[in-house]
């Protein structure tokens, strides 16, 4: 009996130690798949177009607990001087001072402080850093789903949100001939071995 009561003893130990090492396990981290994904953004020109573009060089880590999502957490950070709208001259103008000034901000980042579980996604909200300005902003990512595919798990998301220029300390005057609300389109893959 008292042999019996020692291994129920240790099979209760067992258990409880396994418990902390079971939850852990319950959050799966994903690194940003910079092939699979883009970070692009648009903007009106004299109200009668758009401009539109991309950053290059983007990367982040997506940490996802389904069993309970309030526990996940998504980062990103882009380097600015990798801006792209397929024209040069338009390019390092947007790297300069009255726009994004790349050398005194050069990154966007975003943190996100809060994670609901929503159908189809999550309602994420977080820190948004811009231009060396940070205010919170909330959107829905939408996907999740994991699959497995090229021999890792991978998930995807996808989103759009609406800032102001104005609102992260952008030159007044370069606000003019581009619209001050710009649309940033995030279509982004993470993956995981």
């Amino acid at each position: 009996m008292r042999r019996l009561s020692c291994s129920l003893a240790l099979v209760a130990l067992l258990a409880f130690v396994a418990l902390p090492a079971r939850a852990a396990l319950a959050a799966d981290e994903y690194a940003y798949d910079g092939v699979h994904s883009s970070v692009g953004f648009k903007a009106r020109f004299l109200d009668i177009s758009w401009i539109q573009g991309r950053f290059n060089d983007v990367s982040g880590t997506f940490v996802l607990d389904r069993d309970d999502p309030a526990k996940s957490s998504f980062s990103l950070s882009i380097k600015v001087d990798s801006v792209d709208t397929a024209n040069a001259a338009r390019d390092e103008h947007l790297r300069q001072p009255d726009y994004f000034d790349a050398k005194q901000f050069p990154t966007i980042e975003f943190k996100s402080t809060k994670v609901k579980g929503v159908p189809g996604g999550y309602e994420v909200t977080g820190d948004f850093t811009m231009h060396g300005v940070t205010k919170p902003v909330t959107f829905t990512f939408l996907g999740g789903r994991e699959i497995t595919a090229m021999g890792k798990k991978r998930v995807g998301f996808a989103t759009e949100l609406r800032l102001k220029r104005s609102d992260f300390n952008f030159d007044k005057t370069a606000i003019g001939n581009i619209g001050d609300e710009a649309v940033i389109i995030i279509d982004c893959a993470g993956q995981r071995d």
